[in-house]
């Protein structure tokens, strides 16, 4: 019941229902990807993600930014798509509550504008414990560490 309060007056200081869907989107992504993160380095994704939408290289709402990827028949192919979670055949489920409720001011804050300033500019990032092919690419540039994740900006942009 606590958690469902939290989430409707959270979903109170929206004004329409595009702007829930973009809050609940960002939610999801930054549960999925950062919720056992410090805030600093969640809040460090969120802030990711926000830079994708505005950049003109990626989708422009945040919905679109994290479920971006390639699809078949109206579904994500698996291990395709620019957020991992997304694309990774798990349905996207909430079952850490404490987590989700840390994300949900993490995700306010920086609709609000919080960014991490080591970070700024930041269009990606991976976990440590992977090396994906575009890392090694000279156009982007390593921005340091937060927590388990290395940020990265690219530098064509």
């Amino acid at each position: 019941m606590k958690l469902f309060l939290v989430i409707l007056l959270t979903l109170l200081t929206w004004t329409s229902p595009a702007k829930a869907d973009e809050f609940n989107c960002l939610v999801e992504a930054v549960y999925h990807e950062a919720r056992s993160e410090d805030l600093i380095p969640m809040l460090a994704v969120a802030n990711v993600i926000l830079t994708r939408k505005e950049s003109s290289n990626f989708p422009d709402t945040i919905c679109k930014v994290v479920h971006q990827g390639r699809y078949w028949k109206g579904n994500p192919i698996r291990d395709k798509c620019q957020f991992s979670y997304f694309c990774d055949g798990k349905e996207e489920r909430f079952t850490d509550i404490k987590g989700l409720i840390k994300v949900i001011n993490v995700v306010e804050m920086a609709l609000k504008g919080v960014q991490v300033r080591q970070t700024v500019g930041a269009t990606h990032y991976h976990a440590s414990y992977v090396t994906p092919f575009w890392a090694s690419d000279p156009r982007f540039r390593a921005l340091g560490q937060l927590g388990t994740h290395l940020f990265y900006i690219d530098m064509r942009e």
